[in-house]
């Protein structure tokens, strides 16, 4: 099944790190990361990113931005992305990567995760919901 997920979204400091530690705290015994298609590598989660999660109970501290490779790619059973666009980018790195890679919307009507790097706090909360419904959904079907 999907023991091995990727979280993907583009500078790897906001959305898919929160991706990557919702599915850490709901699915303990898979192996969950997160990388960028244009990653902020070396970096640090986003302030805002990072405060809105802890208040939703999840420590994303010591998450480090990494570069999506097709290396990486062939690692996991899963892509998700936050984005239709993303699903070509990860594509062009990595295109045997297409099957295996879907939107983390999938079961919430496959609408886009807005990034809302250099937002308000209000664009960070409204992207950390969708993405912790969107984990939820997918919890549900490969739990």
């Amino acid at each position: 099944m999907f023991d091995n997920i990727l979280v993907v979204c583009v500078g790897n400091i906001c959305r898919s790190p929160s991706g990557e530690y919702l599915f850490k705290n709901l699915l303990p015994n898979k192996n969950i990361a997160s990388a960028g298609i244009g990653a902020l590598v070396g970096k640090s989660a986003d302030k805002m990113a990072l405060e809105v999660a802890k208040e939703n109970g999840v420590d994303m501290s010591d998450h480090i931005a990494q570069q999506l490779t097709s290396a990486l790619c062939r690692e996991f059973d899963l892509i998700l992305v936050m984005e239709q666009g993303h699903i070509n980018a990860v594509t062009n790195i990595a295109p045997e990567a297409r099957g295996k890679t879907m939107l983390l919307s999938q079961w919430l009507n496959k609408q886009d995760i807005p990034d809302p790097y250099r937002q308000s706090k209000e664009a960070f909360e409204h992207a950390y919901e969708l993405i912790d419904a969107s984990v939820s959904e997918w919890v549900k079907k490969i739990g």
